[in-house]
């Protein structure tokens, strides 16, 4: 017989891979990137991941269809499955976890299955095993090597990963060690130069090195002032806090107290007191992580750092960070919320393979009031589960800290299972606010009385140097045409290529004193570092108000600034923001011009999450899918992974738009772009390129511009919009008056 291979060459030349090599090296590999309590488990998934492929007939299936796609298609229409067999092979040796390994086994090309039939039918677990003792039978027609059938006793002790309700995580975790090792395995062989790039991150003692000499030139250069001494005392905190034990941990400072890069300085000298691997900091909002980004690399080097989210540019992108963005292996990640959460959360191979990355990490999570209501119980149980039971320090960063802790109801009855163990790093809080105080706030007479557009604009007229924040798209753009000339429009109806460009020039305009007035929804509201004399801001969660707030006198250069609160003509949109409104009426009526400060901010959290909270903390009922019947080695995967989605992407649809950015020498434009993949060019990076110029419509929104004749679909899925009339320089893609239900400005 011929020598088993578990991949043909693509060039039908090269050596095959041999199958006996490949799941030792799998094996191997796998339990490297494990903790020592599991190395066993993901040796054995390992190991055994690939049996199947024993079968003389899916030996003689792979020498006739090569190349590392036929790798990925396993059990896939006119390719056979390979992965019962090992599957199967763990449940007659393993009688006490073998469906645990099956559920690894199975699912590491197709992904986590659920284990039930309830909901995905024959994709399930206990649909696929039926068909496992034939699949095993006929691999082991094949001479396989002793020591790769042979079944290592395992253990696993329920404590030390949260007992049945983290029983899935700790399955993806070691899903993702195996999936991971697979990867890279096949690497090394189908595209042994691309595995040559790989390159180990940059040393933290070297990175905190890099940002300590940061530091202290901008310490150096910086012109003495209050807020610059405040800055100075939050970092010093930050650096002595640091060497305390891990854990959960809270960073409150009001805006433009520094708490960016003091937060790093927290997690690197953290992770080095502590052995942590790596630092990762989630984000959700595109204009903050790009921000963010720019910032580290500045502090850190462009080597340093690993910016992973859909919108990247593409000039901050090399090989090397394509090829960590796979898995996370940087020191330094900046990622979005919706990457990581969605993570901890997916069944895909490609979503867990950087998983294990998390191990024995710090995590910040900057503008944390942001958790979505409907996911907030999951995804506190799974950052709960991470800093209990695998090494996590989890740093909870803003200016307005949310109320996390767990609550009851008047029964008793636990409404939030919260995040109680955190320990503040601020020892003074109250008294940062009161030093960081730098705006007035002016509420109108009657918070319950709405106002025109046209009174709004008149008072906005008044102050050449301002900036209005609303909360919808069809908002600002009411309000912009009832503004003078040249005010600047700022909205998700802007490709990112726009917005950047626009956010840059009143930049530049506020730092030569030149008066400017900006109409914005609130993507300009968390993290765009811009410094306004004035503010406006529609009625909106107070924790809004107070980010709108540190858009105002920002470097304390003025007595104050001065922030004006107003009622807008038509409500917040149903929901979350809508019950944030409510809450922060309530608030405001009760404390007024003080209503920002720390005590009245947790007061209005409290309002809030019990308006919110009304229609659930997990309105998925992901909990119960992943943990009620656990114990019995039942977990909804797949089902639950189709639930958590933090951006409903099912509504929208994202269209590209004709615009070009001229800056200097370079010029960016989607027009040559769309030629270039009408022309047949489709990579990844082309589409990372016109994903800067997309907007995102409403499902209804986009049927009518495509009825309409609008819109021209250039590739599959891919849809151009055909006139560029349509695109206005100022307020972008003009469209009619359907609103997203989504958080415009989140991103993946």
């Amino acid at each position: 017989m011929l020598t088993p291979i578990a991949h043909t060459p693509a060039d039908g030349c090269s050596p095959p891979h041999l199958l006996d090599e490949h799941l030792r090296k799998v094996g191997e590999l796998a339990a490297s990137f494990a903790a020592p309590a599991w190395a066993d488990w993901a040796r054995q998934a390992g190991r055994w991941h690939d049996l199947g492929k024993y079968d003389p007939a899916f030996q003689d299936y792979i020498r006739r269809d090569s190349g590392y796609e036929a790798h990925l298609l396993d059990g896939q229409p006119s390719h056979p499955s390979h992965s019962l067999a090992g599957a199967q092979h763990a449940l007659l040796t393993q009688p006490k976890f073998g469906r645990l390994l099956a559920y690894l086994i199975a699912g590491h090309h197709t992904g986590l299955p659920d284990g039930p039939a309830e909901y995905q039918g024959a994709a399930s677990l206990s649909h696929r095993l039926a068909q496992g003792p034939q699949a095993l039978a006929d691999a082991l027609r094949a001479d396989i090597p002793a020591d790769l059938l042979a079944a290592t006793p395992l253990t696993l002790n329920p404590q030390a990963i949260g007992g049945k309700d983290g029983l899935h995580l700790w399955l993806r975790l070691v899903f993702s060690c195996l999936v991971d090792a697979d990867f890279l395995d096949s690497e090394a062989y189908f595209q042994p130069e691309q595995a040559q790039q790989r390159r180990p991150p940059p040393d933290l003692a070297d990175l905190r090195a890099r940002l300590d000499a940061y530091l202290a030139d901008k310490h150096a250069h910086a012109a003495p002032s209050a807020v610059n001494s405040v800055r100075a005392d939050v970092l010093r905190q930050c650096r002595e806090q640091a060497q305390q034990p891990p854990g959960c941990y809270t960073l409150t400072v009001p805006t433009g107290g520094g708490k960016t890069l003091s937060s790093l300085a927290f997690a690197l000298e953290h992770a080095l007191a502590h052995g942590k691997r790596r630092v990762i900091y989630a984000i959700p909002y595109t204009s903050i992580i790009e921000q963010t980004a720019e910032v580290f690399r500045a502090a850190l080097g462009d080597d340093a750092v690993l910016e992973h989210h859909s919108s990247l540019d593409v000039e901050h992108e090399t090989v090397h960070s394509r090829l960590a963005a796979e898995n996370w292996d940087a020191s330094v990640i900046v990622t979005t919320n919706v990457q990581l959460f969605e993570s901890l959360f997916a069944a895909r191979t490609s979503r867990c393979r950087k998983l294990h990355r998390l191990v024995d990490s710090v995590i910040v999570l900057d503008e944390a009031q942001l958790l979505p209501i409907p996911y907030l119980q999951p995804l506190l149980d799974a950052l709960r589960l991470l800093t209990e039971h695998y090494g996590v320090t989890l740093l909870l960063c803003t200016a307005t800290q949310p109320a996390l802790h767990t609550r009851s109801n008047s029964f008793g009855h636990i409404q939030l299972r919260g995040l109680d163990a955190r320990r503040a790093i601020i020892q003074r809080e109250a008294q940062l606010y009161q030093q960081l105080a730098r705006v007035r706030l002016h509420l109108p007479a009657d918070l319950d009385a709405r106002q025109s557009w046209a009174d709004i604009a008149r008072q906005i007229s008044q102050h050449p140097s301002v900036l209005v924040i609303v909360n919808t798209r069809r908002h600002c753009r009411e309000l912009h045409a009832l503004l003078p000339d040249g005010t600047f429009h700022l909205s998700a109806l802007m490709c990112a290529e726009h917005r950047s460009q626009q956010i840059a020039d009143i930049r530049q305009r506020l730092a030569r004193g030149e008066p400017v007035r900006v109409v914005s929804t609130t993507l300009i509201e968390a993290g765009v570092d811009v410094d306004f004399p004035v503010v406006f801001r529609a009625l909106a969660g107070l924790d809004s108000i107070a980010q709108a707030a540190g858009r105002c006198n920002r470097e304390g250069r003025l007595p104050h600034g001065d922030v004006h609160v107003f009622v807008p003509p038509d409500p917040s949109p149903l929901g979350w923001q809508r019950a944030a409104e409510e809450a922060a009426r309530t608030v405001l009526g009760q404390c007024g011009a003080d209503a920002l400060a720390p005590d009245a901010m947790q007061r209005y959290f409290n309002h809030y999450y019990g308006k919110a909270g009304q229609a659930g903390f997990d309105r998925e009922g992901l909990h119960a899918l992943l943990t009620q019947h656990a114990g019995q080695g039942e977990i909804f995967f797949r089902t639950a992974a189709e639930r958590m989605r933090l951006i409903d992407n099912t509504h929208t649809v994202a269209v590209i738009v004709p615009y070009t950015r001229q800056d200097g020498e370079h010029c960016r434009d989607s027009h040559a772009l769309r030629r270039r993949l009408q022309a047949g060019e489709m990579h990844r990076d082309l589409l990372r390129q016109l994903q800067r110029f997309t907007v995102s419509l409403p499902q209804p929104q986009f049927e009518r511009l495509r009825r309409a004749g609008e819109l021209e679909e250039i590739y599959r899925d891919i849809w151009w919009v055909k006139n560029d009339v349509m695109y206005d320089e100022k307020r972008g893609l003009l469209v009619g008056e359907i609103e997203a239900a989504n958080p415009e400005q989140l991103l993946c």
